[in-house]
């Protein structure tokens, strides 16, 4: 299984999201750092979930790393979040990593 496919069974698994986008845009980092032959290194992220209700964006985020830590202390240089509890709307892009 790819990287983002490992990501979003992870996400699904820990998260039960209502929604879900997970995209790899790493050929828009060609020539960067963190850019490999192949891509799956800089991936882009929305999800909604009742997981995230009440909780503040760096807690958000924190839970997200937690479920995919051994991607980001792997391949993954770098990782955009968006997460929402459902009812929310217009949060930031946030990139983290």
């Amino acid at each position: 299984m790819n990287t983002k496919g490992i990501i979003t069974n992870k996400l699904r698994e820990a998260f039960s999201p209502e929604s879900l986008d997970v995209s790899d845009e790493s050929y828009l980092h060609e020539g960067h750092a963190g850019h490999r032959p192949g891509g799956e290194t800089h991936f882009r992220l929305y999800i909604v979930s009742a997981a995230f209700k009440g909780k503040s964006r760096i807690e958000r985020h924190r839970m997200i790393n937690s479920t995919l830590a051994a991607e980001l202390g792997g391949g993954v240089h770098a990782l955009a979040i968006k997460a929402q509890a459902p009812g929310e709307a217009g949060l930031p892009d946030d990139e983290i990593r």
